[in-house]
């Protein structure tokens, strides 16, 4: 099977932990690689370690399977240093006998290196904001909706409002959202 990319981290990641498999060449030019695992913390200094770790083995890709949401703070960190994939854990988990994170991160590293994979959206970081604000700010609205609450809460109620609408307006100014519109 062809290779289509040479040096690649494979990533399984889960509430405590992420496992982490970078599959290189054994030599520049070698068709035989070798899996070089290693298991990370989830807290932020540990997935600093991580990134410091792929950009040591100048991994070209990362990709990563999670479930629930634990993908987040590793997507979001990796994805300022390298081109990182977040793939459907249902297509990885479709091969049978792999029953550990370790031999589900190589894995994943193998189907990443060959394209037996494809990402999943994610969408940017000014959309995620954006996204992030929205939810606030509709939480904000349905908190004051339910019944009339004394004057000193609902005030408060519209500072938090006014405030999600400036930070709004931060990640997207006013003129860029009327270029927007049809």
């Amino acid at each position: 099977m062809d290779v289509l990319v040479e040096r690649v981290a494979g990533l399984d990641v889960s509430k405590g932990d992420v496992k982490a498999c970078v599959r290189r060449p054994i030599s520049h030019g070698s068709r035989r690689y070798r899996d070089e695992v290693r298991t990370f913390s989830t807290m932020t200094r540990s997935l600093l370690l991580l990134s410091d770790w792929l950009a040591e083995q100048d991994v070209q890709l990362v990709v990563m399977e999670a479930t629930a949401d634990y993908w987040k703070p590793v997507f979001y960190l990796l994805e300022e240093r390298f081109e990182v994939w977040l793939v459907n854990a249902r297509d990885i988990k479709r091969v049978p006998g792999r029953k550990t994170d370790v031999s589900d991160a190589r894995w994943i590293a193998q189907v990443a290196q060959h394209g037996l994979v494809s990402p999943s959206f994610v969408p940017p970081p000014r959309i995620r904001r954006l996204r992030d604000l929205t939810r606030q700010r509709t939480s904000l609205v349905r908190e004051r909706s339910p019944e009339p609450a004394g004057e000193g809460a609902r005030g408060r109620g519209n500072q938090d409002l006014a405030r999600a609408d400036q930070d709004a307006e931060h990640v997207f100014p006013r003129h860029d959202r009327s270029t927007h519109r049809r």
